[in-house]
């Protein structure tokens, strides 16, 4: 099972690890990178949110409502309409894929996956002004 460690980079040289994804198949196309890449994230952000945030202590309901505080559930980010934004920003320059030194241009453009690859996403960011 091949496993792709993701780097996210900007054009001011900043470097950052992101998620590891892992893949049933040695070959995939962009699209699949993309989408595996906005599903791992969005689940693991949808499921800090469901825990909330532990405290050690305990507010009885009369302390609850006299603080104000919602019992209502966070709103969960939806990863199908996140995976189309990130296909849209792909499509329009807003961030360049590459794999290993190979920058990846098309949607369907297939990838091999190999035990050391590295995918790197490069945030672009326009100038102001233009």
């Amino acid at each position: 099972m091949p496993t792709v460690t993701v780097i996210d980079e900007t054009t001011a040289g900043e470097r950052a690890s992101g998620p590891k994804l892992a893949f049933l198949t040695e070959s995939v196309t962009v699209r699949e990178l993309i989408r595996s890449r906005v599903y791992q994230e969005v689940t693991e952000h949808n499921a800090r949110k469901a825990l909330g945030h532990r405290t050690l202590i305990d507010l009885s309901p009369r302390e609850r409502a006299l603080n104000a505080e919602t019992t209502s559930q966070p709103r969960r980010v939806d990863w199908e309409r996140q995976f189309e934004r990130a296909l849209s920003a792909f499509e329009g320059n807003g961030f360049l894929l590459f794999a290993g030194n190979r920058q990846l241009l098309k949607l369907d453009e297939e990838v091999e996956l190999g035990p050391d690859t590295e995918l790197t996403f490069l945030r672009l960011v326009p100038l102001v002004g233009g």
